[in-house]
């Protein structure tokens, strides 16, 4: 994802083929925990095309619903992504390296909406942007999502996620054949799940 190349967020058909029915976006939207503020792990390994090994990366997200997210990326290098609805910010320590703001950037408002759906699981939001096709069943879920709008499939490509309460995966995979693998952990909420310098980054 060009625009966020630290994270390599930003997120195949990995579904069988009962994948091809509507995607029980309800009943899925039934089983995710919906809490105000929630933070985990996340390891990445991101594949690029024409390179044998993985570039792989780790650290720590926070989401606060109705303000953004905080991708914390602490190996190989430290590296801040602070997202919200109207810009990206790039941090480092206590400096803005970089800042992308939606009012001059259009698919910025649209990329941050779509992986704060993501990491929050807010399917509703991306029925609304993409076609949804996926299974739910016995505490789990997973989806494969088509992007709508064509600008959005270029900069995203198609991505899967499964999870049960929370998103567990994302999967992505660009048209450039760049493909990336997310997998969280340790999820926590609530305000005892930020630490410190995350609470006063957010």
């Amino acid at each position: 994802m060009n625009y966020l190349p630290a994270a390599g967020l930003l997120l195949a058909a990995l579904l069988g083929a009962s994948a091809h029915a509507a995607a029980p976006v309800a009943k899925i939207q039934a089983m995710l925990a919906k809490p105000e503020q929630l933070c985990g792990r996340f390891e990445q390994s991101k594949q690029l095309a024409g390179m044998k090994k993985p570039l792989a990366s780790s650290g720590r997200f926070c989401v606060v619903a109705g303000k953004g997210v905080l991708w914390r990326t602490l190996k190989p290098f430290p590296n801040t992504l602070r997202l919200s609805r109207d810009e990206i910010v790039q941090l480092q320590g206590d400096r803005v390296a970089m800042r992308m703001e939606a009012s001059r950037e259009p698919t910025v408002r649209m990329i941050n909406g779509v992986l704060f759906s993501l990491l929050s699981g807010d399917l509703g939001q991306l029925d609304t942007l993409f076609e949804v096709d996926g299974t739910a069943g016995d505490g789990a879920w997973k989806v494969a999502l088509k992007a709508r709008n064509p600008a959005l499939a270029r900069a995203i490509g198609a991505i899967s996620l499964e999870g049960g309460a929370y998103v567990r995966t994302i999967h992505m995979v660009e048209d450039s054949g760049d493909r990336t693998d997310i997998v969280f952990s340790d999820i926590r909420t609530g305000p005892g799940a930020f630490l410190p310098e995350e609470a006063a980054q957010l």
